[in-house]
């Protein structure tokens, strides 16, 4: 007796294999002929709006995990909407400005940017930044993103450089833009500004220090000492604060002095009371 005929098994459609890899790019492929994604927008035309404003990535190299985790994710919210009701656009984007675009055209490359014109750099970061939006594009529609892959906004066209112009203008009209003072941290390797989140500390087991400081001012009460040789040491163990000391400052009755960032008129007033009792 063959046991299997004694079962009563669900009928399907469905093959015993997955074959993902011969099945899927079928199954885009059939997603692309139907218009999939927009069919989805003519289904709910006229319906609650969702838009889910696409974070451009840079278009300076092939794909990683973290497009593929963050193109996914987007589209899992955008059809979640869509089967919602609502009518969800999605319009893909690239940001094709600043550094990340100008190291990888040098380093792959080999470019010597400073030997060339700005003109002719600039054209060859533009071709190299289109050559990878192409190449993204095609990784996104692979893992099956659904967008206006036909119409996505990218930050080199003129259009979009204009509108960011037009916005500016208006900031500034406003009274938003204005010039004022904050360090800015600056990476002389690749010669750019840096955000607060770009800078890490490397950790320094060092946790005290003494410091001599050299005596500038004496008020007259150490004029028998030479004062090329004379210094106060201190012992910290906030080293982070040394680059900005301003003074020393010394209690009365302490052999120690102490060194302060914020030097306070108190203080100043007790190391002038210290020295003339001296």
């Amino acid at each position: 007796m063959e046991y299997k005929k004694t079962l009563n098994m669900p009928k399907s459609g469905f093959p015993m294999r997955a074959g993902l890899p011969k099945r899927e790019p079928e199954m885009l492929k059939h997603w692309e002929e139907m218009d999939l994604y927009n069919v989805m927008l003519k289904k709910n035309e006229g319906k609650p709006r969702f838009a889910l404003h696409d974070g451009p990535p840079f278009s300076n190299g092939g794909l990683h995990m973290g497009h593929a985790l963050n193109k996914s994710l987007k589209d899992f919210i955008t059809r979640s909407y869509a089967m919602r009701g609502y009518y969800t656009p999605y319009i893909p984007g690239w940001d094709n400005h600043g550094m990340p675009i100008e190291s990888a055209i040098i380093k792959q490359n080999k470019l010597n940017h400073k030997a060339m014109p700005v003109s002719e750099f600039r054209s060859a970061c533009h071709e190299f930044a289109q050559h990878y939006i192409d190449v993204q594009m095609e990784g996104f529609k692979r893992i099956g993103v659904l967008g206006d892959w036909e119409h996505p906004y990218k930050t080199m066209d003129p259009g979009f450089e204009a509108e960011e112009v037009k916005v500016f203008g208006e900031m500034y009209k406003k009274g938003y833009i204005y010039k004022g003072l904050k360090p800015v941290y600056w990476c002389y390797h690749d010669e750019t500004a840096l955000a607060e989140a770009e800078i890490e500390y490397q950790d320094d087991p060092c946790t005290t220090v003494y410091v001599k400081f050299p005596m500038n001012d004496d008020l007259g009460k150490l004029s028998h000492l030479d004062k090329s040789k004379l210094n106060f040491v201190i012992w910290t163990t906030t080293i982070w604060t040394l680059p900005g000391n301003l003074a020393i400052a010394l209690h009365p009755t302490r052999a120690m002095p102490s060194s302060r960032t914020r030097i306070t008129a108190r203080c100043t007033s007790s190391l002038r009371r210290w020295l003339k009792r001296s």
